[in-house]
């Protein structure tokens, strides 16, 4: 059954990115506060600011507007954009090269420093350097069956390690010195300062897209056989159940406590607290999913919305009128990690009460006697 959990809203329109060009098409985007990253296929970069409006009645709008575009000169799309903050840089992926360039005004750094052989990158959320003013950047390189570790600085770069895999990877995520790949025919962990590495399960990359996502400290959510979203730990165990997504997932998200995933004709929001489909979205055309510090970022390939959700009291309230108690329970405990402390045990009692109202209506007089309790 399903839940309003997440309202879907447009941030840039086709028209802000492209007039009237219709060859352009975006290839990839970065959220990192306000500010709206966005690669096309043409070799540009557009940098606009988010500004988001919340009106008398609560509606949520978003108002882009365009700081600057820059061509990076070459007849090659901008395939991968990630921020690093702290450094105020922009790491660029285009034609297997990374380049530093700076946040603000699109500049390659003075020092040319750039990473070379880059089939795909991915940041290191949980680095084990413990210098503030560095970046881990992990590669899959151009070499066969080769992952290389990466230390960026604001102007410099340095390769720290260099890891072979059994097989060639195509998808990869890391969290501190662990490594969750996608290889040709299964998933692995692998330790790169130990070298020991673990198989997770069988998949084949040549039929569908593999997705390997951190979701938080030391555990990772992947697109499984059968259109399962499975989780995974660094040491190769799942401790949720598993959620049925469909057979050709493009893109996956978390967004605390939901999971959210892309195919080509919907966006589906499934719990992670009782893995049960929520919402269905359409959405056709999409072919970029992720989330940012906490939102949730779709795109096309000529626009890019953003999916607001909608706060979970309001969610909670709206199951107990459709008298669905148990999973507004459910909910209303994984609520505990959002919501401080003292105003969580607040709102708790207060849905219990109502639960115990709704079940004892229903007669179900010993379920209420020990909500009321």
């Amino acid at each position: 059954m399903s839940v309003k959990a997440f309202k879907l809203v447009s941030a840039v329109e086709r028209e802000m990115l492209m007039g009237d060009k219709n060859y352009i098409n975006i290839e990839c985007i970065e959220c990192c506060g306000k500010n709206l990253y966005i690669g096309t296929n043409d070799c540009f970069i557009y940098h606009f600011l988010l500004d988001e409006k919340v009106s008398t009645a609560g509606k949520i709008t978003f108002a882009a507007t365009k700081q600057l575009h820059k061509y990076l000169g070459l007849k090659k799309p901008v395939s991968e954009l990630k921020a690093a903050s702290a450094l105020t840089r922009l790491l660029v992926l285009c034609d297997n090269t990374i380049t530093l360039v700076n946040m603000i005004n699109l500049e390659p750094v003075p020092t040319g420093a750039r990473i070379k052989g880059a089939v795909t990158f991915t940041l290191n959320e949980n680095p084990v350097s413990g210098d503030p003013f560095c970046v881990e950047v992990c590669i899959i390189s151009v070499k066969r069956r080769t992952i290389q570790m990466f230390m960026v600085f604001e102007d410099r770069v340095q390769i720290v390690k260099e890891v072979f895999t059994p097989e060639q990877p195509c998808a990869v995520a890391v969290d501190g010195y662990y490594l969750c790949l996608a290889l040709t025919t299964q998933y692995i962990i692998l330790n790169y300062n130990t070298g020991v590495s673990q198989d997770l399960f069988p998949y084949c990359s040549d039929e569908k897209r593999p997705i390997v996502k951190r979701i938080g400290r030391q555990e990772f959510l992947l697109a499984g056989p059968g259109g399962l979203g499975m989780f995974a730990t660094v040491d190769g165990i799942s401790q949720r159940a598993p959620v049925h997504w469909s057979e050709n997932v493009i893109g996956a998200a978390l967004c605390f406590p939901y999971v959210v995933a892309l195919d080509e004709e919907f966006i589906t929001v499934h719990s992670m607290l009782d893995q049960q489909q929520k919402q269905t979205l359409p959405f056709k055309e999409g072919h970029i999913l992720q989330d940012f510090e906490g939102k949730v970022i779709v795109a096309t390939n000529k626009g890019v919305y953003i999916l607001v959700p909608l706060p979970l009291e309001k969610q909670i309230q709206d199951l107990l009128a459709s008298h669905r108690v148990e999973e507004a329970l459910v909910l209303a405990k994984g609520a505990r990690r959002n919501i401080p402390k003292e105003k969580f045990q607040v709102m708790y009692k207060r849905i219990l009460q109502q639960a115990g109202f709704i079940q004892f209506a229903q007669l179900q007089f010993l379920e209420a006697k020990e909500l009321f309790r």
